[in-house]
């Protein structure tokens, strides 16, 4: 069974970088497509970021593209999320996502969640 723990979320200014990170767990890292999501307060739940099982299939929302960095880690069994240039716009709760197959952008194909990491941005 796969597990999802996110950590790293916080208060921040705007302009400022966070990097966020999720911990797996379980025996299946290496066959998981993974993402990030977010969800502002009275807003859907939002595609920010994906990565393949393989680590080279990556894929970003675009008001993110250019700021954000989506990685994987094997031997940490981690995904993290590297964000620069933050903008008050980017105020959500953060979830991390996983999956069989392939990596997509769309949160209803993805089986495992995290509980979610608050970022706060402030102007």
């Amino acid at each position: 069974q796969v597990q999802l723990v996110e950590s790293g979320g916080g208060l921040v200014q705007a302009g400022d970088s966070l990097t966020l990170s999720c911990a797996v767990s379980g025996h299946f890292f290496n066959t998981l497509a993974m993402g990030w999501f977010r969800q502002a307060p009275g807003k859907e739940r939002e595609f920010v970021a994906s990565i393949s099982r393989t680590g080279s299939g990556i894929n970003y929302l675009d008001s993110v593209n250019g700021r954000f960095t989506i990685s994987k880690n094997s031997a940490q069994k981690t995904m993290s999320l590297q964000m620069n240039s933050l903008k008050p716009e980017d105020t959500a709760v953060y979830f991390c996502a996983a999956k069989p197959g392939l990596a997509t952008t769309e949160a209803s194909t993805y089986v495992n969640w995290g509980q979610g990491t608050q970022v706060t941005v402030s102007s």
